[in-house]
Order: C-alpha cells, then structure tokens, then sequence
C-alpha cells in the first residue's frame, strides 16, 4: 500500500509499504530516507499519535491517505495523553467511525427513539449492528469530483497552522463539537507552532482527496444501524435522513429524493429567513425544518439548480419585490414601496428592459388597471415594427390568455390564475408565499358557510 506522508508539513512524500505494516516500519521507512533516528518521530492522524505497534490498517488508513510526521515538539504534549491512550488498539474509535446517531436519536425524547433504546431491540439486530459497524458514519456533499452524496471521512487540524498535527484532548461526543468552533482544544504536535484549538473538516472517502478538497458536512445522513423503517416506504435501507422533529423521523434516501422532487414542482417548499428555502418532516411535525440545505443536493444537478432558481424569487418576493413579467425573463426587482412604473433592469445584461405595471404586471400605463388587457394596445404607441411571423405568435398567445381566463379564477389575495382540475370547491393558492385558502364559487375566504352549502357544488 502506499501512505503519503507530510514530514514537518512539507509536500507529501509517497511511502510504499507491505500490507499488515505497523507504524514502526513507516517511521523506519521515512527515517531512513530523511537521515533521522526512527524514536524521535511523532506520526499524528485525525487528531491522535499512533502507536508504533499498531498496524496502519487498525489505524484507518486505506490506501494513498496522507499522515504527517513531526519532530518531537519543545513543549511536552501531555494534554493529549489521555485521548492518545483511548485510541490505542483500534481504527474502530477512529474520528471517521465515531457514531455520533446517539445524538440526533436521544434516549431522552418521546416517541420511537424511546422503543429503539430497550435491550430486546438491541438482541434482535445485534447483526444488522456488526454489518454496518465497518461502514462509514458520516455522509458528505462530494463537491470537487463525486458532486453527489458519498460516505465522507472526519479529519482534524490546528486552526493557528491548517496542519493535521494537532492532537485532541478527547474525541468530539457529539455533532455540536464538529460542526461549532472552539469545542475541543488540542495541542499542535509543529515546533513552530503553538496553537490549541482544533478544527474539524469532512472529506470525500470515496477517492483520495488533497488538503484542498473540503466537503458539507450532511449531519442528517447516518448509517441506518438500528434498523428503523422508512416513514414513506416501511422498508429498512442504509443510510438513512433522520429528522429533528420530536419524534426523530426516520426517512430513506429514495423516498427522500422523491418527495423532494414533488414539493419542488408544486412549490410546497417553506421559505425560512434564517435558514432559506428548506422542507419540513414528511409528517408535518413542528420545528423541523432542515437546516443544512445542501441536503437537498439529493434533488440532482439539474433540479438543485431549479431548487436555487425558485429560493432565490421566493427571497425577491419576501422582501417586497416583483419578478419582471416579460417572457423568458424572470429577472427580480426592488422597486421603491409605492412605485407604480417599474423598469426591468438591463445594464447588467441581466434583465431585459421592459417597462411594467407593478399592480397588473402589464406594460406600464396610466390610469387604473383593467381586470383583462385590451387586444392591441401598446404595439403601435412603442413604435413596434410587427411581420407576419410575429402577428402569428400574437394571436397565439392572445388565444393562451383567452383559455387561461376561461378556465381559471384569480387567487383573492394575490391575483395568480388558479386552475381546478375536479375535486371540492376548497381551493388553496399554490404560490408559496401565499396559501390562501378560498372558495371557488363564492371567491372568498374559506369558510363554514362555504364548507356547508356548496363543499362539492
């Protein structure tokens, strides 16, 4: 196998060892090659001295991972002895196979985590456990290569250097002391630096990855070990996205993806000011609205970029502006409270230029809004020079805005067409920011009168 490693936090020096090597043969190998006595070296690794007699497989290490090797620093590191002491004899209590599920499942919330904590659960999937116990315990966005969700790895560095030569005064007990600052102090193993704060990071295990090669952490995505059933499907797969509601909900990759995929067409998903445009628990629970959006990255590349094209025009929305009602254009606007005529902005060679109506989003005119534009007007006043190609596609489109008054009614509150496809006279607006609730034969406000006269016609 070959370990690169970083002697003094140097460029990486690439080391070919047998399989079944200890960390003595490395130190004797880059000793060698350095001109350096092998019982003054220090080889640091995810935040902890490996001992000579350990093997680099027990350690963790698979193929072509990088380790640095240090001098012995001026400063004794007996801060991190008691962590160095727990690590020995096992990659198992390495950071990349700590099970951190404890605390996103507590024991001390109501609902199934309380079933999944007795001893019976326990004696039935104690196979199911030893199965997953090898697999990898947390899941990342690759963004470099993969750019899709992959098993990931948890590394450790001094914050001071951006060196792995730090080692941890104890391991991270939870997900709050990876993803928060200054939980975890360390002592930095380079004689030129002193520093004590550890800084966590994620990588891509999937293929060998540089210093340079960070990934998002998606703190929701676990290995599926105590094998709970999926909310949607009831089958038991792995991983799985457990949910921060109360009752810890526990949904499978698939079923996550597609009920993705059917909130984004309809437009269900929920605008947050503080975490965006997120989804809550498929169940409806309370507060639990995914905070880490990067988890939506399930959706696929294409409709990810939907994803952040419809968040970025329900933020315009939310803070009061309009999207520019010219075709193919889109472009969102902050216009001053109280303008009428608003110009689409093109100096940027985002916009297009047209001049609208903030209240009826037709070309701009004086005088009150009229409920259905007047066919014809405007061409002539803007000095338009129409062909015959172009007079075709008006009246096409003049025959779209026919049909769409025909069998649609506007939405009471905010104006959008609605159209009702059979079922009960409750109708609800499909635009995110409005849900308003409604009649479609009284086209008021939905209530008992309607709901007991006319609920089906």
């Amino acid at each position: 196998m070959i370990v690169f490693v970083k002697f003094n936090s140097s460029q990486g020096i690439p080391v070919e060892l047998a399989e079944g090597a200890t960390v003595a043969d490395l130190k004797e190998a880059v000793g060698h090659q350095q001109g350096i006595q092998t019982e003054h070296l220090r080889v640091i690794f995810a935040g902890r001295e490996l001992q000579n007699t350990c093997t680099l497989q027990s350690c963790d290490l698979p193929e072509q991972s990088t380790v640095h090797m240090v001098l012995p620093p001026s400063r004794p590191a007996h801060e991190s002895e008691s962590f160095q002491q727990s690590q020995l004899g096992g990659g198992v209590n390495s950071l990349t196979r700590l099970d951190l599920s404890d605390f996103r499942l507590p024991i001390a919330s109501t609902g199934l985590p309380v079933l999944l904590k007795t001893e019976e659960h326990f004696q039935a999937k104690t196979p199911q456990v030893t199965e997953f116990r090898h697999c990898s315990s947390f899941y990342v966005f690759c963004k470099s290569i993969c750019r899709r969700i992959q098993p990931g790895k948890l590394r450790v560095r001094c914050r001071t250097c951006q060196q792995g030569t730090l080692t941890l005064s104890r391991g991270p007990s939870c997900w709050d002391d990876v993803l928060l600052p200054d939980r975890i102090p360390g002592v930095c193993q380079s004689q030129d630096c002193s520093g004590t704060v550890a800084e966590f990071y994620l990588k891509c295990a999937a293929h060998p990855t540089s210093d340079d090669d960070g990934s998002v952490a998606l703190d929701l995505i676990t290995p599926n070990a105590r094998g709970v059933p999926c909310i949607a499907c009831t089958e038991v797969s792995n991983p799985v996205l457990v949910y921060q509601c109360p009752d810890r909900h526990v949904i499978c990759l698939d079923c996550f993806h597609l009920y993705c995929v059917t909130r984004l067409n309809e437009r269900q998903f929920v605008y947050h000011p503080e975490i965006g445009y997120s989804l809550p628990c498929p169940a409806g629970c309370p507060n639990s609205l995914i905070k880490e959006v990067h988890h939506f990255r399930a959706l696929g590349e294409e409709l990810y970029e939907r994803y952040q094209h419809y968040a970025t025009e329900e933020c315009v929305l939310q803070m009061g502006g309009v999207l520019c009602p010219a075709p193919g254009c889109g472009a969102g606007l902050l216009p001053e409270n109280g303008q009428r005529r608003v110009q689409c902005d093109h100096s940027s060679g985002l916009g297009c230029g047209f001049v609208f109506c903030r209240q009826c989003k037709e070309g701009f005119h004086e005088g009150p809004c009229q409920t259905k534009p007047v066919a014809g007007a405007g061409a002539a006043s803007q000095g338009y020079v129409v062909d015959e190609v172009a007079a075709q596609r008006a009246r096409w489109d003049q025959a779209s805005r026919e049909t769409i008054a025909e069998t649609t009614r506007l939405c009471p509150r905010c104006s959008v067409p609605v159209e009702k496809n059979g079922g009960c006279m409750h109708m609800v607006c499909p635009i995110a920011h409005c849900k308003f609730e409604w009649c479609w034969l009284c086209r008021v406000e939905w209530n008992r009168e309607c709901m007991g006269n006319h609920w089906f016609g």
